[in-house]
């Protein structure tokens, strides 16, 4: 391969390719099988050196341990779709456990969704941080005038988010998360069932089964919904953490501090990851009551 390439000093990086190639091939998605390269020869291989035969065994070796049956033909079996496991694990999380408040508004003195994003966001990217702040006011403004959240309402922040020209579509393809770890399949009613689950997300009684005081539970359960349906090409967390604001914005609820509920991920399949994150939720949201009722300090 090094031959024909003339890949000189470079030649790993060919052979990284044509490996990802191969197991393409024989049906592994692309993010998959790179992520299988990755780990099967990350850093082995040096500059100007062939590897020999028992360094070509042992990655031969770990790619074929590596292998799962969902890895195999696409249609036979199909990969797992992790959007469906979702929806499995939605129907069965127990979110009456979530803890629930008495309701009343929570007025933060400092906004920490705009601190947080001033500090994380503009870090990785000033041009990121000015999209995301634009689309952190539009989303506060939908939940003051009780905007339902749908599709609709998330492409519009995320035009800011992702700074397009127009609002991104739904995305027309399978996606991946997890560096290909999860698969989150697609069909002609997705969109339409997401915006089934995130209407849920509201406190009327008749449209939502959960009390009208769990707060958390809904938000939590929108952003999870969010990350699972991954309706953009890119963006998905952020777009999911912009959903779980409104939903509490809508609810007259300010949070003076969000760590708990940035950079972190849940799985699809794991139903105490909503109780989980509703409660760290309710964990902020009690924090933020306790020091808005604190003394001004000086």
């Amino acid at each position: 391969m090094a031959d024909r390439t003339g890949g000189g000093s470079g030649w790993y990086g060919h052979c990284h390719q044509v490996l990802v190639w191969v197991l393409a091939r024989w049906g592994v998605e692309p993010p998959v099988a790179q992520a299988m390269v990755e780990q099967a020869i990350g850093g082995r291989f040096k500059s100007w050196t062939a590897p020999d035969v028992l360094l070509v065994e042992d990655i031969a070796e770990r790619l074929s341990m590596s292998l799962r049956p969902d890895h195999g033909v696409r249609s036979d079996p199909p990969l797992r779709d992790h959007l469906q496991s979702w929806l499995a694990t939605r129907a069965t999380v127990p979110w009456q456990e979530c803890p629930a408040d008495d309701g009343r508004p929570v007025t933060a003195a400092r906004d920490g969704a705009a601190e947080d994003i001033r500090a994380f966001d503009h870090a990785v990217d000033p041009a990121r941080a000015q999209g995301m702040l634009a689309a952190l006011g539009l989303a506060r403004d939908g939940a003051a005038r009780g905007a339902a959240l749908d599709f609709e309402l998330l492409r519009g922040w995320q035009r800011h988010v992702l700074d397009t020209a127009q609002p991104p579509p739904f995305r027309s393809a399978p996606a991946f998360a997890k560096e290909g770890r999860e698969r989150y399949g697609i069909g002609p009613d997705t969109r339409a069932l997401m915006d089934s689950c995130l209407a849920e997300s509201a406190s009327h009684p008749d449209d939502n089964p959960l009390p009208i005081t769990a707060r958390a539970a809904r938000a939590a359960r929108a952003y999870l919904d969010v990350c699972f349906f991954h309706p953009f090409d890119d963006g998905n967390a952020r777009a999911a953490f912009l959903a779980l604001v409104f939903v509490l914005a809508r609810e007259g609820i300010t949070l003076d501090d969000v760590l708990l509920l940035r950079r972190i991920s849940f799985q699809a399949d794991d139903p105490q990851d909503g109780l989980i994150l509703a409660r760290y939720i309710d964990s902020h949201i009690k924090e933020t009551r306790r020091n808005s009722a604190l003394p001004p300090q000086g």
